[in-house]
């Protein structure tokens, strides 16, 4: 049996579900205060995701949701229907806007449910504000299912402004390997981003991939335009497929400064896609946008 498990203590920053089946052979933490961010993960007894101390959360956005922009804006000014909008300026040394505008925000626990097989939490998020950079409202469903071993990453984003908004969104895991230099990761790509000195997308450049990507002792920053909806990432001892419903989307993979992590992050847009239009959507007023990332071990 499943269980769920709240951990809440204002006064010591503490705010997190554990989620944990009777065998301990399954495990999952979220940090409701830190985005509803996922911190650690077990899938038949392999750890994908750890803590990455002594990088914090600030220095990683590890497994945050990145709405409604993954990667950077170059300056956070962007221009949308004849409007200029200033965003902030949170990657200060690059003057970029990096990585959306929910990763820091306070989830709500809406419903949860347990079985013998899984455990299901679902998690709301409600902007009620207009920021001067992005000037609407919004709601955020996040919806964990946690099974003996597969993760599902349901999210729904709902319009609630009377305008439409641009948004494109992604998912920032960090996963760990026994030895990321005998680790791949499988992908079909025929495009790959040209990024600046600030990592911003000058242009994209044909390739041709459609074999095991070899990580070695390759320093990461890259971004490849998807063929295909799954990705495999091959370790010594596990590997997962990650799926994402979203066909049209994007692969960002990153090595930290931290031994044998990595980052796979799907996306559906590249940096600056507020200004460039790559991956870039639009939801309308009342509108409604879901997207699911299938985590599972084969």
């Amino acid at each position: 049996m499943y269980q769920i498990k709240h951990t809440k203590n204002l006064k010591n920053s503490l705010n997190f579900i554990e989620i944990e089946d009777s065998n301990k052979a399954s495990y999952a933490k979220i940090q409701l205060n830190l985005g509803a961010s996922l911190q650690e993960l077990k899938l038949l007894n392999q750890h994908l995701i750890k803590d990455l101390h002594p990088l914090t959360y600030r220095d990683t956005y590890a497994s945050a949701l990145l709405f409604p922009f993954a990667n950077r804006i170059a300056d956070g000014n962007y221009v949308f229907q004849n409007n200029t909008y200033q965003l902030e300026i949170n990657q200060k040394q690059e003057n970029n806007a990096l990585h959306g505008l929910v990763y820091n925000k306070t989830f709500e626990i809406i419903d949860q449910k347990t079985t013998h097989e899984k455990a299901e939490v679902l998690l709301r998020y409600e902007e009620t504000s207009l920021s001067k950079g992005f000037p609407y409202t919004y709601s955020i469903d996040l919806t964990y299912i946690l099974t003996k071993d597969s993760l599902d990453v349901k999210v729904t984003v709902k319009n609630s402004d009377t305008k439409t908004f641009p948004f494109t969104i992604g998912w920032h895991p960090y996963f760990i390997s026994q030895d990321l230099s005998k680790s791949s990761v499988h992908f079909k790509s025929h495009q790959k981003c040209v990024f600046d000195e600030r990592n911003i997308t000058q242009r994209m450049d044909k390739i041709a991939i459609d074999e095991p990507f070899l990580i070695e002792d390759k320093f990461l920053d890259d971004c490849f335009a998807l063929d295909s909806n799954e990705i495999i990432f091959e370790t010594p001892r596990y590997s997962f497929s990650l799926k994402s419903s979203d066909k049209n989307s994007f692969l960002q993979l990153y090595t930290p400064p931290y031994p044998n992590a990595i980052a796979i992050e799907p996306t559906t847009g590249i940096s600056n896609s507020f200004n460039n239009g790559t991956g870039l959507k639009k939801l309308k007023s009342n509108d409604t946008y879901h997207i699911n990332w299938n985590l599972k071990i084969i």
